[in-house]
């Protein structure tokens, strides 16, 4: 059976979702961050990075949120959660799923973690690490934004809802806290959220992880 090593409001509410999505049996193991499970010997022999998500099917052990939802989709081709392979809409999938794990998220992580970057002891620093992130973070979701508006349909690759969308929502879900310019304020975003809300999916993963309102 398919394991989802996870912890809530994490990168692994992406493939949480897609397995909801799909209807796949599958185990729930949390990685409790707040006893640093995921520094510990069992989990980096999954997981050598120490972060989450980790899925694994059998003697399949797999890392990387947008590996885990390539995997996902390709081993279920019938689900449409990801356009033909070789298709032109496959490819603009492909730039939207890089995009969204190698810009919108490592900017994000630069947000939440900006002492990272700085001298040990920098406050100052990591102050102005952050706020310059918050400010690439707002035009980031803008491009989203723009993108919904362009092709006017309900979805992030328009009429057809895929993989990515569980992305955008995990990603837009992590400014709901924003002072400056979460992502529900937007103007397609914050119906495209809503929308997301309302799938069952998505509902059944919150619940599972045990989330409260506000939800973005």
């Amino acid at each position: 059976m398919i394991q989802l090593y996870y912890y809530p409001s994490t990168a692994s509410m992406v493939p949480h979702i897609l397995l909801e999505e799909l209807g796949l049996p599958y185990e729930r193991v949390l990685v409790d961050r707040k006893q640093d499970v995921q520094k510990t010997t069992a989990y980096l022999k999954l997981n050598p990075n120490g972060l989450i998500p980790v899925l694994t099917d059998g003697d399949l052990v797999l890392y990387e949120t947008a590996a885990i939802c390539l995997h996902l989709c390709d081993a279920h081709p019938g689900s449409g959660l990801a356009p033909a392979v070789g298709s032109t809409e496959r490819a603009h999938f492909y730039k939207w799923l890089m995009w969204l794990t190698n810009t919108l998220q490592a900017t994000l992580i630069v947000y939440f973690y900006p002492e990272r970057w700085v001298n040990a002891g920098n406050r100052a620093g990591a102050a102005e690490v952050q706020h310059h992130a918050e400010i690439r973070i707002n035009n980031l979701l803008k491009q989203l934004d723009n993108e919904l508006a362009g092709h006017g349909g309900p979805w992030l690759l328009g009429e057809v809802y895929s993989a990515l969308d569980p992305y955008v929502f995990t990603l837009c879900r992590w400014t709901r806290n924003f002072v400056f310019s979460p992502a529900r304020d937007k103007r397609q975003l914050g119906p495209y959220l809503q929308r997301m809300l309302a799938r069952p999916s998505v509902q059944r993963a919150l619940a599972n992880e045990g989330l409260s309102p506000p939800f973005v």
